[in-house]
C-alpha cells in the first residue's frame, strides 16, 4: 500500500501558521513580481478567484470583498517542506519526495488500519508544524493520488481516504465521477484527445484497452491505465534522480536597460545554479543564457536571444561560470530595449566524479576553486543567500522582482523570528 500527503493549499497555509487571524479569510499568494494567483484559500476560491488570475485585475475586488494577498515567500515555503517532509520520514522507511508539498510513503510491512494510521499522520502533521494535509491511500500511487484527491474534496472523509475501503462498485461509482483530467499523469492535451476517443472521467480510462491506449499514446499512459486497475507499475523513489538541466530566470521587477545591470542578474542567476549543481554532486557540459523584452507591451521596440555554448570543460566553478555567461552575454546584449527577463540554464550534466580532462586548458587550482566554492555555498546557507557573492551580481539590485506583501522570514531569519507575548 502507498499513501500520498499533500499539504492543503500550501502557501497560504504557510502563511497563516505564524499569522492566525488569517484564518477564516480570504487570501492569495502571488506569484513573482505579484503577478498573478498561484495560490488561494477556500475562502478565496469561494469568491470565484481563479488560479492563475492577474493581481492587477483583482484589485479593485480585494478591495471590495477584504481578499488579502501575499507575495511569495520562497525561503519559508522551502524550510515550512523540510519540516513537513522530516515529520512524514517517522511514518515509514520508504520515502519519496515528490513536489514541495507532497510526499508518497511506502506502508507494506505497516500493520493495523491504515486509516486510523492516515488520521496519525494528518494529527501529527498539524500538530509539529501547523499545515493541514490529506492523506489518500491505495495500492497503486496513481489511486493513492486519487483517494487524496477525494479527501480533500468530501468533507466526510475527515481527510483521510483509503481506496481498500470502498467496494469493486463504489471504486467504478467514484471513478466515474472523475473527469480524465484530474487523473496523475493526464495532462489537458492528453485529456482533449481523450476526450475525442470517448473517455472522459477516470472509470472511462480504467476500462480502456492498455494495449490500444500504449500504441495511441505511450507507455506512460499504459501505465496510468494499469495503476488504475489496482496494478502497481510505479514504483517508489526513494532516491530523487538528479535534475538533467538546471534552470534559474526571473522577470525583473522593473525594466532595465544596461549591459551591466543585465550583468548583475546573469551573475546573480550563475551562483544560484552553481549552487544547486554542487549540491547534487554534478558539473555542466552546456551553458546557455537568454535575454529579452516584455512581448505584453507590442508598442515597445522588441528584441530577444538565447544563445548555448558547450564548455571546454565540464565545471561546477561559479567563477568560471560567470566569466563564460558575461562572455556570451556581451555578443547578445543590444543597447535601446527595455529588458524584462534573463535567465540561465546549466545542461549536458554529469557527475563530478567523471570529469573529463583537457590537455591544453589552463585552470586555476581545482582544489583551492573547489574549497572556495564550499565556502561560499556555507556562508550563504549559514547567513542567508547573497551574503557573499561575486563583484559582477553587484549590490543595489534595482531589477530585483517585486514582492509589495512579503511576509517576514519567520524560520529562516534571526531578526524575524515571531515572538510570544
Amino acid at each position: 500500500m502507498i499513501a500520498l500527503i499533500d499539504v492543503n493549499n500550501f502557501y497560504v497555509s504557510c502563511q497563516r501558521v505564524f499569522e492566525p487571524k488569517l484564518e477564516g479569510k480570504p487570501m492569495v499568494v502571488l506569484s513573482n513580481n505579484d503577478g498573478c494567483v498561484i495560490s488561494r484559500s477556500a475562502e478565496a476560491k469561494a469568491l470565484g478567484v481563479k488560479m492563475g488570475a492577474p493581481w492587477h485585475q483583482l484589485r479593485e475586488f480585494a478591495q471590495e470583498t477584504g481578499l488579502i494577498a501575499y507575495s511569495s515567500n520562497y525561503a519559508l515555503y522551502a524550510d515550512m517542506s523540510n519540516r513537513v517532509m522530516r515529520v512524514l520520514g517517522m511514518f515509514s522507511p520508504h520515502q519519496e519526495v515528490y513536489s514541495i508539498d507532497e510526499c508518497f510513503l511506502g506502508l507494506n510491512g505497516i500493520g493495523g488500519d491504515h486509516t486510523e494510521l492516515g488520521q496519525s499522520i494528518k494529527q501529527t502533521v498539524m500538530q509539529w508544524t501547523g499545515l493541514p494535509v490529506c492523506v489518500g491511500i491505495a495500492p497503486t500511487k496513481t489511486l493513492a493520488k486519487l483517494a487524496n484527491h477525494i479527501a480533500k474534496k468530501r468533507t466526510n472523509f475527515s481527510g483521510v481516504c483509503e481506496w481498500a475501503k470502498f467496494s469493486a462498485a463504489q471504486q467504478l461509482q467514484i471513478m466515474s465521477e472523475i473527469e480524465v483530467g484530474e487523473v496523475w499523469g493526464v495532462g489537458r492535451k492528453i485529456s482533449q484527445r481523450l476526450n475525442q476517443q470517448g473517455i472522459y472521467s477516470a472509470a472511462d480510462l480504467a476500462q480502456a484497452n492498455s494495449e490500444q491506449i500504449r500504441a495511441r499514446y505511450s507507455v506512460v499512459l499504459q501505465r496510468t491505465v494499469e495503476e488504475l486497475n489496482g496494478h502497481p507499475c510505479i514504483q517508489i523513489e526513494e532516491m530523487q534522480p538528479d535534475k538533467q538541466q538546471i534552470l534559474c530566470s526571473r522577470s525583473f521587477g522593473q525594466p532595465i536597460y544596461t549591459e551591466q545591470q543585465l550583468a548583475e542578474a546573469i551573475s546573480t542567476y550563475i551562483a544560484r545554479a552553481a549552487e544547486k549543481l554542487r549540491m547534487q554532486k554534478s558539473v555542466a557540459a552546456s551553458l546557455s543564457i537568454f535575454i529579452r523584452t516584455n512581448p505584453f507591451r507590442p508598442k515597445d521596440p522588441q528584441y530577444s536571444r538565447h544563445v548555448m555554448l558547450p564548455l571546454s570543460q565540464a565545471t561546477d566553478d561559479t567563477l568560471k561560470l560567470t566569466q563564460v555567461a558575461l562572455w556570451m552575454l556581451a555578443r547578445i546584449y543590444r543597447p535601446g530595449f527595455r529588458y524584462a527577463k534573463a535567465g540561465v540554464m546549466l545542461s549536458d550534466l554529469q557527475p563530478n566524479t567523471a570529469i573529463q580532462g583537457h590537455l591544453f586548458l589552463q585552470t586555476a587550482d581545482p582544489i583551492k576553486r573547489a574549497e572556495l566554492n564550499a565556502t561560499m555555498d556555507e556562508i550563504n546557507r549559514r547567513w542567508g543567500r547573497g551574503s557573499i557573492h561575486l563583484a559582477s551580481a553587484g549590490a543595489n539590485h534595482a531589477w530585483k522582482m517585486k514582492q509589495n506583501s512579503l511576509s517576514p522570514f519567520w524560520t529562516t531569519r534571526w531578526s524575524d523570528l515571531p515572538v510570544v507575548k
